[in-house]
């Protein structure tokens, strides 16, 4: 198939990108590398040394003997989006192209507005481009399971069957997020599903859970493939942060009690869901959702883990949270939709003894320990800096 893979240059969509055409996709990917613009704004960087996208494409040609096509620009301008389109004519979409930080989106009024703008407009511009050019594309668009909140009920994959006074209908699960990151891809969610009930368009939405790891079987064969790896407390997930403070000597820094439940899933099992996605098309007017995750675990019990698996002395501090939510709660999450496709899940304790600590432990001479340290709290209201 021909699938276009929208942020291709980011931690999942390159990695995403190689791994659909080592399976024999023709691939095109888009970026606008505003994730590399972040890291200077942020005054950090990836642990791990990542290549310019020339750089990757070309290695990849070289190692693979297979042609990644590369497009620079962004989904805000709708010409470019139609153009790419246009140009590569795919059957499939791919669409990580979205700002996906929530403490990112939360620094002030002016990175809330970006973030919102940025992914729903990018999106908005898409679902036209494909109803205009060919409304057969299956787009695959990645959510996240901070659309669903903690709610004290089991979540679905997606849809709820409700009975009220009697009578019965099917709709999208309620959704109470946690930032204006997540709240970004909730109004995704429910645009995309609209454009299928409207336009008669296909999309599958893959309500992911945090992803861990580094390496990938395709970008394991040489450096220059590498993708990246965050650790600040702005990108870096809680899971890459705990175990570079146990590569280290530092505590592990759990917000609050940690009681907070998260759902994971291994990077490689990301790049299979994706592929499975793709190759299973969802039907025409179909909005189908999948939660992509395949363990749960508390904050408490992630660093529990990593510290019980590390080599060496751990310790385990509490830090007041700065994110508003609930201290513990109800989390039961339904994810059977891509394992009867096929997937065959990888179990978080092996991935941290078989790659994560080896990874960052070659790594840790790049890291900035001071970007470990939470500074944006969800409770304050902040402006942007007047110059």
């Amino acid at each position: 198939m021909r699938v276009l893979v929208l942020g291709g240059d980011g931690y999942l969509g390159w990695p995403t990108a190689l791994h659909l055409s080592d399976n024999g996709h023709e691939i095109a990917i888009v970026d606008n590398f505003a994730r590399r613009r972040y890291d200077e704004e942020l005054g950090v960087e990836s642990l791990i040394p990542i290549e310019d996208m020339d750089t990757r494409v070309e290695a990849w040609q070289e190692i693979s003997g297979k042609r990644i096509t590369a497009y620079q620009g962004d989904l805000l301008d709708d010409e470019f989006a139609f153009q790419v389109l246009r140009e590569f004519a795919p059957e499939a979409v791919v669409h990580f192209a979205e700002q996906r930080s929530a403490p990112y989106s939360m620094i002030d009024r002016r990175h809330a507005v970006y973030t919102q703008h940025n992914n729903v407009v990018g999106t908005l511009n898409l679902l036209y481009a494909i109803a205009k050019i060919d409304p057969d594309i299956h787009l695959v668009k990645l959510g996240t399971m901070g659309e669903y909140g903690t709610p004290n009920i089991d979540i679905e994959e997606g849809w709820l069957d409700v009975e009220h006074n009697g009578r019965t209908d099917r709709m999208l699960f309620p959704k109470r997020p946690g930032s204006f990151y997540h709240l970004s891809k909730v109004h995704d969610s429910h645009n995309i599903e609209f454009a299928c009930r409207a336009w008669g368009l296909r999309a599958t939405d893959l309500n992911q859970g945090v992803v861990y790891g580094q390496e990938t079987p395709q970008t394991a064969r040489d450096p220059r493939l590498a993708t990246r790896f965050d650790y600040d407390a702005v990108f870096g997930t809680v899971l890459n942060r705990f175990v570079i403070q146990a590569v280290l000597g530092q505590p592990l820094t759990v917000y609050g009690r940690g009681g907070q439940q998260r759902g994971l899933i291994d990077i490689r099992d990301t790049v299979e869901c994706i592929r499975l996605a793709v190759e299973n098309r969802a039907d025409r007017g179909e909005f189908r959702v999948f939660n992509q995750m395949t363990e749960s675990f508390s904050v408490q019990g992630i660093a529990e883990l990593v510290a019980e698996r590390f080599p060496g002395p751990v310790q385990i501090e509490h830090l007041d949270n700065p994110r508003v939510e609930a201290a513990e709660h109800y989390y039961n999450v339904k994810h059977t939709g891509l394992v009867e496709l096929g997937l065959k899940p990888h179990l978080l304790s092996d991935t941290l003894i078989e790659s994560m600590f080896d990874i960052v432990g070659a790594n840790k001479h790049r890291a900035d320990t001071e970007k470990l340290h939470p500074q944006i709290r969800w409770t304050e209201v902040t402006e942007p800096a007047r110059v």
